[in-house]
């Protein structure tokens, strides 16, 4: 049996804790600061948080946020950043609802073209960036952050009535039509008007499995990972790096087209103006704050998804709702600084163990010497 190595262990989690204790004692801080009670929000969220409907909210946008961290990590684990996700998640959604409300297909190829228009667009619009960086050396922040906008103007364009748009009677908004029942993604109903669970919940779960095995039971994983520590050792080692970080990319927009079917298929049915935002760039902390890890993010994107979700009455009580964007925004800063310091501390802990390894070697040599 492989034996564990406590030291990894302590300080693999040391860096989330950290970062979640510093986190909530600075919000705290600043609540205390602006006149308000530090420990009361807290409480009003776990209260919240215990109605049946508030719980289904919760569960269906951890998978949303689980997904878009997902795509985030591939790229963190090929040591690239892609910033982009949020905006390969709106297009990606756009698309696949204009095809999903164009045809009408049995319910299972209904469902199956729509999810895979949705892969493709994601894929197609990282790939971008993946070829920016390997035939130009263009970094994939910069382009992937210019990409987020230009989806935005596209999204705009696309979505006009003279283009794709359908406007509804006696409303302001634009959307892409409505897609048949037939495309209509199954859920689990909680009955007692709780809502229903997104199917596609389950499917993001199933995705955070394959996510795992790709990685660490896999050849391609092993080059990924590799390229991600080292680029000219995995060249060295007969890995095509630039084929990796492409490969990657694409992975990482496909899982990014994938973050809006929860939505789609099993909530809105169309893609409209007030279609969810910012998901990508809160799946860059929720990646962060997970260390890329599948069981990591999963209780990172658990943990935001109730911020935002339990938080719905803050206002009510007289307080703002702004509370959870303030706390959102401390762990990002305390995710960098904590992971540097564990970082810094682990490099130290690892120097002292070789140091005494080394001493103990010479030791026993000694005593061989004084033996002989």
């Amino acid at each position: 049996m492989k034996k564990i190595d406590k030291d990894k262990l302590i300080i693999g989690a040391a860096g989330p804790v950290l970062a979640l204790v510093s986190s909530f004692v600075l919000t705290m801080l600043v609540l205390l600061a602006t006149g308000l009670d530090p420990i009361e929000p807290i409480r009003l969220m776990i209260e919240n948080a215990e109605y049946a409907d508030i719980q289904v909210l919760i569960v269906n946008q951890t998978g949303i946020f689980y997904l878009a961290a997902l795509a985030v990590a591939i790229g963190f684990r090929m040591n690239l950043f892609n910033i982009g996700v949020d905006g390969q998640y709106r297009l990606a959604a756009m698309i696949s609802a204009v095809v999903g409300a164009s045809v009408e297909l049995p319910g299972p190829l209904h469902i199956l073209l729509i999810v895979v228009v949705a892969i493709l667009t994601g894929a197609f619009w990282a790939g971008i960036a993946g070829i920016l960086k390997t035939t130009r050396g263009v970094s994939e922040v910069v382009s992937t952050i210019m990409l987020n906008a230009i989806a935005t103007s596209l999204i705009a364009w696309l979505i006009l009535p003279a283009n794709f748009g359908v406007q509804p009677e006696g409303s302001n908004d634009l959307t892409t039509g409505e897609i048949a029942e037939s495309g209509w993604f199954p859920g689990i109903d909680m009955g007692q008007g709780n809502g229903e669970i997104y199917g596609f919940t389950f499917v993001a779960l199933a995705l955070g499995v394959v996510y795992w095995f790709v990685l660490n039971r896999t050849r391609f994983g092993f080059d990924l990972r590799a390229t991600g520590e080292s680029e000219s050792a995995a060249q060295a080692s007969g890995v095509d790096a630039k084929k990796m970080i492409l490969t990657s990319m694409l992975i990482s927009g496909g899982l990014a087209g994938l973050s809006g079917m929860p939505t789609l298929l099993g909530d809105t049915h169309t893609y409209s103006l007030s279609f969810p935002v910012g998901v990508g760039f809160t799946a860059i902390t929720i990646a962060l704050l997970g260390r890329n890890n599948p069981v990591g993010i999963l209780f990172a994107a658990l943990l935001f998804a109730f911020l935002e979700k339990a938080s719905s009455n803050l206002d009510v009580a007289g307080y703002p709702k702004e509370i959870t964007q303030i706390m959102q925004g401390i762990i990002v800063i305390a995710v960098v600084v904590s992971y540097e310091l564990v970082r810094r501390y682990g490099t130290r802990r690892q120097q002292q163990k070789v140091g005494e390894e080394l001493a103990a070697g010479g030791a026993i040599k000694t005593d061989k010497e004084v033996s002989a």
